[in-house]
């Protein structure tokens, strides 16, 4: 096992990889940028080196700078956590080039799965069913014509490489193509740094279901069954579980052993996330694979037991995996809400800012992944992901009001947060009994709900003034035992409403 590891990336994942150091007594080492002088993340590595400025191409995406200091260090291995450089072909080469250990995928694999045309062709030579459209690059306006000829519209303008929902343009009229075109392209060389396009079919309404997998450096292969992403805005993925309400024992085997046959058809190695959409009747095709560490991947460690950060330095180091298929066990049913450091009744707007005062929820079965702490500037510079709220509970039901409890307690003051959103959704009928797909959030949720739960507030408001008017008129005291609410109760009630 090794004795140090440099973790190339901030906020919660950082602490989260740091931590598992921490337990397997290996000795940890981070970076960080002007913006993350103070950060959560630096507090917890034995060793901290100072990367660059605050914007990321000028800190954690500066590959020749982490290597020197992870030299510098005596770093036998690095790992990248997600966002960043964990996808980087470059920096996994960069890495295997030093004699430093990528915890991750070899960079042969990020390569190939990094694009998504390339990694299509791969999985219909291996079998795995995958969505009708192009066979490779659209660069000409008639190819795309005769391609939703073929398969018709709706389709979906996919950028080849990258992700996260930049460079997609859903086209549903075929005089939106050229334009949509254009802006996919564009967007996606920004972002990217490549152009490159392709279509799909678009399936409607489809639910997005991923397979966790652990792959050694010995072909020895195993998934940790599903984790449903359906609840997105944007392609972005907000609330996670497992298992998927609509799984069965078949589905699963089936989706599974596709997942397995994926990997290997890649060469791929570590942890890694195969992708999925499921339609109506149940038909899955392969969408991607994400060669990292997932954002999500807490779920299927509640559910599994499993510690997957712990498996990946296992697996790097060059142990062979010492789980089998039939080893892994669902036990329960696990949500994960993203808490984000956005304002969800203002169309997720960006909220910056020092937090003023938090209090993170507890009691059984509750998890929390944190980046920040109470006094923390939360920059402007990076992804608003702050925190990852987990719960774990026997049923899904009691999961659900598992994690309605948590949302009540956890509270963020000094920045506005995705908590009402996640509020929201955990009371809305539709999710509760597991009936809802990716268009979840633009069919079934709306301002209007916002709204109505500030209207509930202002009712709340309206009666704790009444109660302290009618108090004040009778001028009951603490002792009383005439007074129908204590003062201490009615103290929490107002200084809740002010945190409102």
């Amino acid at each position: 096992m090794f004795k140090k590891i440099l973790v190339a990336n901030r906020g919660e994942i950082a602490v989260r990889v740091l931590r598992a150091c921490r337990e397997m007594g290996i000795k940890s080492i981070t970076v960080f940028s002007d913006a993350d002088r103070t950060a959560l993340h630096t507090r917890y590595a034995d060793e901290v080196y100072y990367l660059g400025p605050s914007p990321a191409t000028e800190s954690y995406l500066r590959i020749e700078k982490i290597i020197e200091i992870a030299k510098k260090s005596g770093a036998e291995a690095i790992h990248p956590g997600y966002g960043f450089l964990a996808e980087n072909t470059e920096f996994a080469l960069a890495c295997e080039e030093n004699n430093i250990i990528f915890i991750g995928p070899n960079s042969k694999a990020i390569e190939l799965l990094g694009d998504k045309i390339v990694s299509k062709i791969t999985m219909v030579r291996a079998g795995i069913p995958v969505i009708p459209g192009s066979d490779g690059a659209i660069k000409k306006e008639d190819e795309a014509l005769k391609i939703i000829e073929k398969i018709g519209l709706p389709v979906l303008i996919k950028a080849a490489g990258g992700g996260g929902g930049k460079g997609m343009r859903v086209v549903r009229d075929k005089n939106e193509l050229i334009p949509a075109m254009k802006q996919a392209a564009g967007e996606a060389k920004s972002a990217f740094g490549n152009p490159t396009i392709f279509i799909e079919k678009f399936l409607d309404s489809p639910r997005h279901i991923e397979f966790q997998i652990l792959a050694d450096n010995y072909v020895n292969v195993i998934h940790l069954c599903e984790r449903e992403c359906s609840v997105q805005r944007r392609h972005q993925k907000l609330i996670e579980e497992s298992p998927s309400a609509i799984m069965t024992p078949e589905l699963r085997k089936k989706m599974g052993e596709a997942a397995i046959k994926a990997v290997k058809a890649s060469g791929y190695n570590n942890a890694g996330t195969v992708e999925f959409m499921v339609d109506k009747d149940r038909n899955f095709y392969f969408l991607e694979m994400n060669t990292r560490l997932q954002v999500e991947h807490p779920v299927t460690e509640m559910v599994t037991g499993i510690d997957i950060v712990k498996e990946q330095f296992k697996i790097a180091s060059g142990e062979k995996l010492s789980l089998r298929q039939e080893d892994i066990k669902l036990t329960g049913s696990a949500i994960e809400c993203r808490i984000s450091a956005e304002d969800p009744e203002n169309n997720f707007a960006p909220s910056t800012g020092k937090i003023i005062e938090l209090i993170d929820p507890g009691g059984p079965g509750v998890r929390v992944e944190s980046g920040i702490y109470e006094g923390f500037e939360v920059p402007i510079y990076y992804d608003p992901l702050i925190a990852k709220l987990l719960v774990w509970a026997p049923t899904r039901r009691e999961a659900i009001e598992r994690m309605k409890r948590a949302l009540s307690e956890y509270q963020i003051r000094g920045i506005k947060t995705s908590i009402p959103f996640h509020q929201l959704v955990m009371d809305n009928s539709k999710f509760i009994v597991g009936d809802y797909d990716t268009t979840f959030i633009d069919k079934i949720l709306g301002k209007i709900e916002y709204k109505k739960q500030n209207y509930e507030i202002a009712a709340i408001a309206a009666v704790i003034a009444k109660t302290l008017q009618e108090e004040k008129s009778t001028s009951v005291s603490a002792k009383s035992s005439q007074s129908t609410i204590s003062p201490w109760k009615l103290a929490a009630r107002q200084s809740m409403l002010r945190k409102s």
